[in-house]
Formats: structure tokens, sequence, C-alpha cells
């Protein structure tokens, strides 16, 4: 009977190939918006991730995301490191100076400013130069996607000028940094530097970073400062997962992608089971040979879930091919690098072709079962 219901399906290769596109179509829609929203909601965070020697971030209690900074006192990063548990603790700068070339060319640019003598925050993911030369003058080190916007065209190199805040700072390192939620250049300098590339305040540290000894775990620290200090302190991964809930509730970002998964999901379920229920119609006669010569009810609907099953696990592979080299191709783009198909996204879409293929199994299950074996021998 399995292979009686197979070569039903395929009989008509019109509605076989329809009903397959369709469900391809909405797998790769499915797949695409979902990871493409991962991935910008992961951007958000991007270079809270980067800061690698970091496990416990402090900020002023009002500070809800990466964005949102008020400065902290210098003597906060005293306070910090008097509390137990805390390994190390060093300042951290974040800024947005403008970065001129000397030919005129010029962005604004994501600017932190690591740890004078431990240099901890540096990024380590290094395409040219070193992130150690940071310990130089008035240096700093620029992402990849930063350097081409500003040398368009021009092979990288160190050594480059740049002017920032009526400053000239050397490029000493050209990094391979996480793409930022805005694209523009992220560069990495000293701290002291850093705050005379923006201009001084009379606060300027936006985060202390610190790491937590063997006998005391992150989440542990966090408590132990926010009691010892008053300041807010989360671990890296409950900064990240702020820094996104923030952008979920206050952007319309969640809203756009949601409504076209939901028409995605829509488009998928009304035209593969319109087909497959025309498919079935079609056949009605073929059903009731099959009811007529005592096949069960229980056998039949076995057929049309294995042709459901079927049609739904092509077009599913098909559109997770299709999801996987689109992003293959795009990943290699310094403006949606770091955008890869994730795994959830493609069990979360299984799991949806799944629910689609039962949907359509049941508009045209019906009339199979209520079909008499009669109407076979009709006209």
């Amino acid at each position: 009977m399995n292979f009686v219901a197979l070569r039903m399906l395929t009989g008509d290769r019109a509605k076989y190939f329809g009903l397959v596109f369709a469900i391809a179509f909405c797998t790769f829609l499915l797949e695409n918006q979902t990871t493409i929203f991962a991935n910008i909601m992961k951007r958000t965070a991007s270079q809270i991730l980067d800061v690698t020697d970091a496990e416990v971030w402090v900020m002023d209690p009002r500070t809800e995301y990466w964005e949102q900074t008020k400065a902290l006192k210098d003597t906060d990063l005293t306070r910090v490191r008097g509390v137990e548990g805390v390994q190390w603790a060093v300042r951290l700068f974040k800024g947005n100076p403008v970065a001129r070339t000397l030919d005129g060319k010029f962005a604004v640019a994501f600017l932190v400013g690591i740890d004078d003598a431990t240099l901890a925050g540096a990024p380590r993911k290094m395409l040219l130069g070193s992130w150690e030369r940071l310990r130089e003058p008035d240096s700093v080190v620029i992402d990849q996607a930063g350097y081409v916007l500003l040398f368009p065209g021009e092979p990288l190199a160190v050594d480059r000028i740049l002017e920032m805040n009526d400053h000239r700072v050397t490029i000493v390192g050209v990094s391979d940094a996480s793409a930022p939620f805005a694209s523009l250049p992220v560069m990495h300098s000293r701290y002291s530097t850093a705050i005379n590339l923006l201009g001084r305040e009379r606060t300027q540290l936006s985060f202390i970073i610190a790491r937590p000894t063997v006998e005391v775990t992150p989440t542990e620290l966090t408590a132990l400062i926010h009691e010892h200090t008053g300041l807010r302190a989360r671990t890296t991964d409950e900064f990240m997962w702020d820094c996104i809930n923030y952008y979920l509730r206050h952007t319309g970002i969640p809203v756009n992608f949601g409504i076209t998964i939901i028409v995605a999901l829509i488009v998928g379920t009304v035209v593969a089971g319109q087909t497959f229920y025309l498919f079935t119609i079609e056949n009605l006669k073929q059903f009731g040979a099959l009811k007529a010569i005592g096949v069960t009810n229980t056998r039949l609907t076995g057929m049309i879930l294995l042709q459901a099953f079927t049609a739904a696990s092509l077009g599913f592979a098909i559109g997770t091919g299709l999801a996987a080299t689109f992003f293959e191709i795009t990943s290699r783009q310094l403006a949606t690098r770091g955008i890869v198909l994730f795994w959830q996204s493609v069990a979360l879409t299984g799991a949806c072709i799944f629910i689609v293929a039962i949907v359509a199994s049941m508009l045209s299950l019906r009339r199979v079962l209520v079909l008499e074996p009669a109407v076979v021998f009709r006209g």
C-alpha cells in the first residue's frame, strides 16, 4: 500500500512539484527570517561577547544595556576591587568619536578603551598586527570592516594615521571583531588614550570588568558586588540578554520579523493544504477502489499521512539546502559577516513544517474517510 500511495502522489507531476515547492519556499522563508532575526539580536551584544577576559560587568544601577551608560566614579573601581571574591577588576571605557583619515574620509566609530596596565578586553582575533602594540603611545586597533570603510579599495596595512578629536593616532592592528548592531568601525585603544580621543569629562568610567576567584562563581560574585557597592553587576551572559531584551521591548524589530514569519506560515499552510486537498479530490475514485477491495480507513489514513510527510520532507530538505547556501554566500560579505544558519532555526522550522503537513492531511482526510466505495462504479 505504501508503494501505491507514493505512486498516487507522484502521478500528477505538476501538482506534486507545486506541493514540494510550496513547502520548500515556506521552509526557506522561515529559516531565513528566524536566523536573520536571531543574528541581529546577537549583534546588539557583540562587543560584550568580544571582551573574552571579562566574566562580570559592573555598571551604574540604571544602566540597562550596552549603549546606555552613565559614567561611574573612579572610586567605584576601588570599591569593586575590595569585594571578597574578586580576582581582578579593571576599567573599561566606551565612546563614539568621529574618526577621520588624512584625505578627509570620516565615520563615527565604536571606541573601547581598555586597561592601560593589563590590556584586559583587547581583541584577541587579529588579522594584521598585534594587540600588544596598544602599549605604544596614541595607538588603536581597528576592525576589518571599519578599515575597509575608512580606506575603501586599499589593502590592509598597519601604521596608518587617523585623526580623532584633533589627536592623531596610529593603527597598529586590524582585528576580526564581531559585527556590531550598527555598521560602524570598532576600535580599541588604551583607556588613557580613549578618553583623550573623545574629550575629557568629569567622569569617564563606563564599565568595570572583573573576574572572580576560583572559589566564587560569576553569578555569586555579581550578588556580592551589588550587596557591597550598590552597583549593578551582571555576568557576561546576563548582560548579553539584557541587551537583547531591551531591543525586543523597545524596537519594532520583533514585530516586523514576526509579521513575515506568520505570513510565511499562513502561505505555506494554505498553499500546501489546498494543493494536497485538490490532489486528494482528484484521486477519490482510486481511494474508493481501495475501499472496495477491503482497505480499512486506518490504512487509508496511513497512506495519506505518508504522502503528506513525503512531500513535506522533500520540501523541507530543499528549503534548508537553499537557506544554508544563502547564508554561506552572505556570511562571506563584510556587512553580513557572522550571520549563519542556526540549528535552532532549522529545528523550529522542521516542527512548523510538521504541523503544516498535519494540517494539510486533515483538510483532505475527512473526504476519504466518509467516501463510499460505490463511488468508483459511478459514471
